[in-house]
């Protein structure tokens, strides 16, 4: 009976963990990865909507209400026509925190007004029933996913990042070329419905506030023994360990100059822009030469000290600060290799054009023809001065 007793506690932990987990991958994928000023409300949002379902349910199963009175603590004059009447209350004025919690989702300064107030408050009527529904919808795809990684003897791996505005074309193109220098060549194509569904049913009923949170588009990148979902909240990287761990130090390396923050508090994105500013200054051909970054790695040094942010973010800043000083040190372009690893002599610098657009059913695009590969890690010592001077051939 022990022994019982001790499997289905087991299993019950692993369900919820991977119920969990689920529901996690799902309001990441409906809202994406929000600022800390919107979370709150959109963790309200998903609350109540969800809460809004068990409530109707309760209406409608009797059957339910009355396993959630005899299992819950109550007053003994508390019966099930009392609860009945708090449930039906809880239906109709759950939806209204819902419009509420959604109106407030942006800042005061984007927030509408007037008229348009209340028709914000009122639209949560829609939004409960259908990001309950969702929510549930993309929980029960998470799971099968995670059932067919376990099927293929897959694991899965997750990179949170906030894709810039009008940067997800551009960083689906940087990371094709990254597992491309790893001898990781993928097809790029647009992910199944049952993930691009949701956020039109989304962009159908929410109102400009919410709409601006899910995602315009979503991309795979696809090889028989690995699968990449690039989301703009989220890149899952699915596959064996040996593919998934090669994959996972290729896009972490390129995210350092791709056209995404890793952070999510202003503050932090703030000094990601200045660390990426080193790496690809704006009109410049190519980084800040070694010595004029070293300037500039002295003020993001001080700023880092004084920064007041969440201990993972600052970790990933020190990281990022760490990794472009030491491509510029070897003489490679930041975001392109990784310890160990030289570059691939093709397809390793995606075109920083902003309009890119991702070449969906085929592999990356080659570099054009007149590029020069990305350079080979050329130094010179001066060793009387102690200084690097880093050579870095020709530039364009």
């Amino acid at each position: 009976m022990t022994m019982v007793v001790s499997f289905f506690g087991f299993a019950g932990r692993f369900a919820g963990d991977l119920l969990t987990s689920a529901l996690g991958w799902a309001s990441s994928l409906l809202f994406g990865r929000v600022p800390r000023s919107h979370q709150i409300f959109v963790v309200l949002m998903m609350a109540g909507s969800f809460t809004w379902l068990l409530f109707v349910l309760g209406l409608v199963l009797p059957s339910i209400a009355a396993l959630l009175l005899s299992s819950t603590p109550h007053p003994p004059f508390v019966d099930q026509a009392w609860l009945a009447v708090a449930l039906l209350v809880g239906v109709v004025l759950l939806p209204l925190g819902v419009g509420l919690a959604g109106y407030l989702v942006p800042t005061a300064g984007e927030r509408p007004a007037g008229a348009s107030v209340l028709r914000e408050i009122l639209r949560g009527y829609l939004l409960a029933p259908l990001i309950g529904g969702l929510l549930i919808f993309l929980a029960g795809v998470g799971l099968v996913r995670k059932i067919r990684s376990q099927r293929h003897r897959w694991s899965d791996v997750h990179v949170p990042i906030v894709v810039k505005p009008g940067g997800y074309d551009q960083m689906v193109l940087d990371l094709q070329n990254a597992l491309t220098s790893v001898d990781l060549p993928v097809a790029a194509e647009d992910a199944p419905w049952v993930l691009t569904l949701p956020a039109r049913l989304l962009s159908l009923v929410a109102g400009g506030n919410v709409r601006k949170l899910r995602p315009d588009r979503l991309v795979e990148l696809k090889r028989p023994d690995l699968r990449i979902g690039v989301y703009p909240s989220d890149i899952a990287i699915s596959g064996t360990t040996r593919d998934r761990t090669r994959a996972r130090a290729a896009i972490l390396s390129r995210l350092a100059t791709t056209s995404a923050h890793l952070t999510m508090s202003a503050e932090a994105q703030e000094l990601e822009d200045r660390l990426e500013g080193v790496a690809m200054p704006v009109g410049a051909v190519g980084p800040l030469p070694l010595a004029n970054a070293r300037a500039v790695f002295k003020a993001i040094d001080a700023r880092l000290l004084d920064l007041a942010v969440p201990t993972d973010e600052w970790d990933i800043l020190y990281r990022l600060r760490l990794q472009i000083e030491r491509d510029l040190l070897v003489g490679a372009e930041p975001g392109t290799v990784f310890p160990g690893h030289a570059p691939h002599p093709r397809g390793v610098g995606a075109s920083r054009n902003p309009g890119a657009e991702v070449p969906v059913g085929g592999a990356p695009r080659p570099a054009p023809a007149e590029a020069p590969p990305v350079m080979a890690a050329s130094r010179s010592m001066r060793s009387s001065s102690g200084d690097v001077t880093v050579g870095r051939g020709d530039r364009p």
